[in-house]
């Protein structure tokens, strides 16, 4: 009986581990304020990545679950991105949209740590296209960079 009652649990546990694994994003995003994630970005070198979502937009939630989910992205990501979600509902998020945004989200942007806007990613799309925009961004950046004495 106690063994069966081990078995039970040892696989509920499995199960549970299995589903929710999935659903954390492997992109980690900072909620904090903008001058602190531009700060973040400062220290570590890398470009300013900004998610502007709202929790009853579909395809926001669409990329939550199938793009930020997955580990390549995460990875690439993290390689060269402090990446960081305002709502759209709130301040942050409100003020953002209205300075960047034409109305409609999700609205990824790309800042270098000066501030200036290198990129704009508008609506959902597959990983690998959604990661063909951010290289498309990278390069012009990259090019730029490489330009400026």
């Amino acid at each position: 009986m106690k063994k069966s009652w081990k078995w039970r649990t040892l696989l509920l546990l499995v199960g549970v581990w299995t589903a929710v694994g999935p659903l954390s994003a492997q992109v980690r995003f900072e909620t904090v304020s903008t001058d602190s994630v531009r700060r973040l970005a400062q220290q570590q070198q890398k470009l300013l990545f900004i998610d502007l979502y709202a929790d009853w937009c579909p395809p926001c939630r669409a990329m939550e679950r199938q793009v930020f989910s997955r580990k390549e992205v995460g990875d690439f990501m993290a390689s060269r991105f402090v990446a960081a979600k305002y709502n759209v509902d709130r301040t942050t998020g409100r003020e953002l949209l209205g300075e960047y945004g034409r109305g409609s989200i999700p609205l990824y942007l790309i800042f270098d740590t000066d501030g200036d806007l290198w990129g704009r990613i508008e609506g959902a799309a597959p990983a690998e296209e959604f990661m063909d925009n951010l290289r498309t961004v990278l390069d012009r950046y990259d090019k730029e960079k490489k330009r400026r004495p």
